[in-house]
């Protein structure tokens, strides 16, 4: 059941990653940030965080600090991750929350957010 704001019931530790993760990629100047309320749409997670990064380098940097984060303010660990050799695209995925660290041009090809248009957006500030 959804709350007043849409999001799941009971998944407060998922927002709460995903705002962490977003606030993390923030600090390590990740680019047009989005957290997607994506449980409605989706029975494998229920929030997904998009980031973009100019570079292969900075993809890993971000995608390596959102994990450290997760870990030592939440306890969390990754269910799995892929891409961290290739530096375009790293997925990390918690569960009820996915990370997608895009190199801009990988972004920009795969246009993840124009598949999930339709689904709502969570408001979040820097830390």
């Amino acid at each position: 059941m959804a709350d007043d704001d849409g999001a799941l019931e009971g998944d407060d530790d998922g927002r709460s990653l995903a705002v962490l993760a977003a606030r993390t990629a923030d600090d390590k100047k990740g680019d047009d940030i989005v957290i997607l309320d994506v449980g409605r749409v989706l029975a494998i997670a229920g929030w997904f965080v998009i980031v973009s990064a100019s570079n292969g380098r900075l993809v890993q940097t971000i995608a390596e600090e959102v994990e450290a984060a997760a870990k030592s303010s939440m306890d969390r660990a990754p269910v799995r991750t892929e891409g961290h050799r290739e530096k375009q695209w790293v997925l990390i995925d918690y569960g009820d929350v996915v990370v997608h660290v895009f190199h801009q041009e990988m972004r920009d090809f795969y246009e993840i957010e124009r598949l999930y248009g339709d689904v709502p957006r969570l408001a979040w500030a820097p830390a």
